[in-house]
């Protein structure tokens, strides 16, 4: 999974990047101080991979990873190559996903590009560019489609269909509000348009506002609202918490975040919040040589998700002997499991759970 972070200049893009994949990634109070997108992997925390990891001692221990792209910050006319325009839309087209930090704290310290904070218009600034850029992009599709109705009627149904998609756009909609067909969807998915990516707005609060109760953040309550209204993600985030948690161990991490009321770090929340968003699940393998989670769509069976593995494993797919985690934890070991009848054997249309841990049998 590849997200992108986006927002404008000097809204604690690069402070967030830095907490969150501890990469080093310059952070100063100007703009475009993030020249190339700096590029981190972290690991997806799951305390059931650290259990089996206790549980087999296993040789090597390989979590679930997610790749964040810092993307320099975008001003108006981005899409038209001002600041550092175009050359960052493109890389957003190459993210699975996009976190969009909006600016919700006060700090004189610190510019902002228009003057005041403002996070609706803000994100309406960084939205009107993605939407101006796949304007361009779907009226190349549209006449690539004309020219083929030409030779064949039956493309005219997907020259109506973009054109309905143009028309979207200019009214300043997001082209993920287009409300769509499977089969539309499938099209739509071929054309890499910016504002059909999944978001995440990060409404990043002083630390005051975000232990003081977001409901008095008017900042936050409109990042929500307009979130709501468009079918994306809220995430109320404090960059300056994530960095100084970045570099405590373990058991300052889990007293520090205690004594500010939080549960998990803003880390742990973010991934969660992408993986609901992406439809995403994992499921286990485990034994000596590794212990290791897979991430998968949610509703894909058992042959791709083998095939996740290696295309060996999907193409001569026999059958997956599955547990649940939480019935081999209970039971304690795979022996006893096997004895209460708790291992399965399923076959070629089941579909995975997120937590099943699997052995898939094969033969090529």
């Amino acid at each position: 999974m590849k997200l992108g972070i986006v927002g404008l200049p000097n809204v604690g893009k690069s402070t967030l990047f830095n907490a969150i994949t501890n990469a080093g990634a310059q952070s100063a109070n100007y703009p475009f101080c993030t020249i190339e997108p700096n590029v981190g992997v972290v690991a997806v925390p799951d305390k059931r991979l650290d259990k089996l990891a206790e549980m087999y001692n296993p040789d090597k221990y390989t979590p679930a990873t997610i790749e964040f792209v810092d993307i320099a910050g975008l001003v108006k006319g981005a899409s038209k190559g001002e600041g550092l325009g175009n050359k960052f839309l493109s890389n957003i087209r190459e993210c699975d996903a996009v976190v969009h930090v909006v600016r919700c704290f006060e700090n004189d310290d610190i510019i902002h590009v228009d003057g005041s904070v403002d996070p609706q218009r803000d994100i309406e600034t960084i939205n009107l560019e993605l939407i101006l850029s796949d304007i361009e992009i779907i009226d190349r599709r549209i006449d690539k489609a004309m020219k083929m109705v030409k030779a064949d009627k039956k493309f005219q149904a997907e020259v109506d269909f973009f054109k309905r998609v143009k028309a979207t756009l200019e009214e300043g909609k997001a082209a993920r509000c287009v409300e769509c067909t499977d089969e539309e969807k499938a099209l739509l998915s071929e054309v890499a348009l910016l504002t059909n990516k999944p978001v995440i707005y990060a409404a990043n609060m002083s630390e005051d506002d975000f232990t003081n109760g977001l409901e008095n953040n008017s900042g936050f309550n409109a990042v929500k609202a307009l979130a709501e209204s468009e079918g994306a993600g809220v995430l109320p985030i404090c960059a300056q918490i994530e960095a100084d948690i970045v570099e405590m161990d373990k058991e300052e991490k889990e007293l520090f975040l205690s004594d500010m009321g939080l549960e998990e770090s803003g880390l742990d929340r973010l991934i969660r919040e992408c993986y609901s968003l992406l439809g995403l699940i994992s499921y286990l393998t485990a034994g000596k040589p590794e212990v290791r989670a897979w991430t998968i769509k949610n509703g894909t069976k058992a042959p791709q998700a083998a095939g996740k593995i290696h295309s060996d494993f999907e193409r001569g797919f026999i059958r997956a002997e599955v547990i649940h985690y939480d019935d081999l934890i209970a039971c304690g070991s795979m022996t006893a499991a096997k004895e209460k009848g708790l291992v399965r054997s399923e076959g070629k249309d089941y579909v995975m759970k997120d937590g099943d841990i699997v052995l898939f049998r094969f033969n090529v």
